[in-house]
């Protein structure tokens, strides 16, 4: 049985513990995101687009995956590599997968990608929004194969998109840091000021703000989805400025070691943060892309598979605030979980009611956003101090 896991660290290609082959290298990161989409498996533009059917052959199917970090014990890339695992440990000997690690949002990664193509990968899955045209340009100079990018939005005939409300797993961690802060003051370290970082950041200050009105926000921007050193300055900065609680979208567990070693508290993202700051870490909110991987892969070798947009959340289990420390109180927890159920069922939007940025501009009276609202969020909301801008 062939699968692939991850190579040197400026540009490796892993196989997994059954074979290792190697590519060639590259070197930074970068990484991703912007936009959403419509609802969990709903196609862009009201309809999916078909691929030819494919035949189920004796061989394995080959997948590739590529991802704009090195593959460390937690963070962004940690979670795909995970979600890779997954699919192997469910599929078996069905498929077969390659990975490059480490591969920054420029040119290379056209390089990269089109090269699992031409090396017979008939599933390619890139797993950071800065590949986006990257993708798009291999989709269509290799029709056969399916490629499936993560944190996009464009579509083609054999090209898809997969994504996560982050923002309501951000929304159930903002109850816990506003229920626990002393000083009033929440640190935030952000790598870029997308939507879907924007999004994370009001999602946070709202629930945290709807438990404790004196609560204020404070971001720092790091410009890069993975800096270690940079995510520790960042998270000594906000210290600086008060924060007892902090957290993080950023790719690296710097912020969480910082946390530890100032004996604030912190919430864990896109991982269980657990092992770098075991005393001080409240909870994490945690992606999961397993089954989504398995799906897809199951969809190409029936040949099933059909391009659309998919969104998950809370309801599907892509994401979850996990690892709860028993330092947190059970009335805390009581909420979290109510918050939970509310916003799986859809009773609870975490940008729902009346909305107010931190300019005093009322930006919604009632009601719920459109999902195109939320999809291009450029402004913090009240009680977040800064601009969304670097």
């Amino acid at each position: 049985m062939k699968n692939l896991v991850s190579v040197p660290l400026a540009h490796r290609e892993q196989p997994c513990p059954h074979e290792m082959e190697t590519m060639a290298g590259l070197a930074s990161a970068g990484r991703r995101r912007v936009l959403g989409w419509l609802a969990a498996g709903a196609p862009i533009a009201g309809a999916a687009l078909g691929m030819p059917r494919l035949a189920r052959a004796a061989d394995p199917l080959s997948v590739g995956f590529v991802y704009m970090s090195p593959i460390t014990d937690a963070g962004w890339t940690r979670q795909h590599e995970d979600g890779r695992l997954a699919m192997v440990a469910a599929l078996g000997s069905r498929v077969a997968t390659r990975v490059v690690e480490n591969v920054p949002e420029n040119a290379d990664a056209e390089r990269v990608i089109r090269d699992l193509a031409r090396q017979g990968c008939k599933l390619v899955f890139t797993t950071s929004f800065g590949y986006m045209d990257a993708v798009m340009r291999a989709a269509r100079e290799f029709p056969g194969v399916v490629f499936d990018q993560a944190s996009g939005y464009r579509l083609a005939r054999n090209l898809g998109a997969y994504n996560i409300r982050f923002y309501e797993g951000r929304y159930l961690a903002g109850l816990v840091a506003g229920a626990m802060t002393r000083s009033h003051v929440l640190g935030y370290v952000a790598a870029l000021p997308i939507p879907e970082v924007i999004q994370g950041i009001n999602a946070f200050t709202l629930a945290a703000r709807s438990v404790n009105p004196k609560v204020q926000v404070r971001v720092v921007w790091t410009q890069n989805w993975f800096d270690p050193p940079r995510e520790r300055d960042a998270a000594q900065a906000v210290l600086r400025q008060g924060a007892d609680v902090l957290t993080n979208h950023s790719g690296s567990s710097a912020v969480a070691q910082a946390a530890e070693a100032a004996g604030a508290w912190m919430l864990g993202y896109t991982s269980d943060m657990s092992r770098y700051a075991p005393t001080r870490q409240l909870g994490a909110v945690v992606h999961r892309w397993g089954d989504h991987y398995i799906q897809a892969a199951r969809e190409v070798l029936d040949g099933t598979w059909t391009s659309r947009a998919i969104m998950g959340g809370l309801k599907d289990g892509m994401i979850a605030l996990e690892a709860l420390s028993p330092k947190v109180p059970q009335a805390v927890r009581a909420s979290v979980d109510e918050a939970r159920g509310k916003i799986a069922a859809g009773a609870l939007h975490p940008f729902g009611g009346r909305l107010v940025d931190n300019q005093g501009k009322v930006r919604q009276q009632s009601g719920v956003p459109s999902q195109k609202d939320v999809d291009h969020m450029d402004w913090f909301v009240e009680g977040v101090v800064g601009k969304a801008v670097a």
